[in-house]
């Protein structure tokens, strides 16, 4: 049962970033538009930046996605299942995939914040792939114990 008022307090974060995503990535055109009018952008570089926001967005909502799937788990009381094993993978190929797309974007157009980016996504991607086996870890503990009895 997911009892403490941070779990609480995480989940609705999460559900409301899930959403305003889901929005955000929907509004990317308009978006684009604002941001080349701050810019000023030519078309191919405005093409290449739409792209870049899209496919991260997707993958940002993606991995959300299945961090709501995960805090279901954990809402039921038994956070430690195979699923959530693969729910670590997933997020963790999406977070090297937004590294992979920014590091792309980096040769194209250079930005401090998208050095950052690629960084906190490989961290990220490390943080799950980590997650992942101390999840593993306690399933085998759990259900060896669970056959002991």
């Amino acid at each position: 049962m997911l009892r403490s008022g941070i779990g609480k307090l995480t989940k609705t974060v999460v559900d409301i970033f899930f959403y305003a995503g889901i929005i955000c990535v929907a509004g990317i055109p308009l978006w684009g538009k604002i941001l080349n009018m701050q810019y000023n952008y030519d078309k191919d570089s405005w093409a290449f930046m739409i792209a870049v926001l899209f496919l991260s967005g997707v993958l940002a909502v993606y991995i959300l996605y299945n961090f709501k799937c995960m805090f279901k788990t954990l809402i039921a009381g038994n956070p430690f299942v195979w699923d959530n094993i693969r729910h670590f993978d997933r997020m963790a190929v999406s977070c090297t995939v937004i590294a992979l797309i920014y590091i792309v974007k980096s040769f194209v157009i250079f930005s401090i914040a998208t050095v950052v980016i690629v960084c906190v996504f490989i961290i990220a991607a490390l943080f799950c792939l980590t997650l992942k086996d101390i999840f593993k870890q306690a399933i085998i503990y759990k259900e060896e114990n669970d056959w002991t009895v």
